[in-house]
């Protein structure tokens, strides 16, 4: 399969979201729905405008399979495509944004096991702990370092 790595245009933001609810669906299994819809808005209308870099991996057909969002050093969201997980889609979007964008740092939900597995693979440690997540829901989370 081909992949580009390309520059996230506000046209996509949708198709964007919709990337985010199915991962999310897929591995936040700690999350209720009351949550889901509690952040989809949210992803939409703030958190994709809030990332200084918003590329995502898109397929030979076009469609997006993955996405990553940086703020200054630090990863603020990755989310693939359940279809796509496993092909190495997660692995090109982290380093693309350590290679090109200067990404070093990432919080990952503690009970997200398959997430801190995952930066744990690409050389990230476990620098801190927080009880809560950044809106003080009781999600505790893994403040990682390359």
């Amino acid at each position: 399969m081909t992949i580009k790595i390309v520059a996230v245009d506000k046209t996509e933001y949708i198709e964007i979201v919709n990337v985010w609810e199915v991962s999310v669906r897929a591995t936040h299994d700690f999350l209720t729905e009351a949550d889901i819809q509690f952040f989809k808005p949210k992803i939409l209308n703030e958190y994709l405008k809030a990332v200084e870099h918003l590329w995502c991996a898109k397929s030979s057909k076009g469609q997006i399979i993955g996405f990553v969002g940086v703020a200054e050093d630090n990863i603020e969201m990755l989310f693939i495509s359940p279809e796509s997980r496993g092909n190495g889609v997660g692995k090109l979007l982290t380093s693309y944004a350590v290679e090109q964008l200067g990404a070093n740092k990432v919080d990952v939900n503690e009970q997200n096991t398959q997430a801190v597995g995952f930066y744990e693979r690409l050389g990230f440690k476990v620098v801190n702990r927080s009880e809560v997540d950044g809106l003080g829901k009781p999600y505790p989370l893994l403040h990682m370092q390359l």
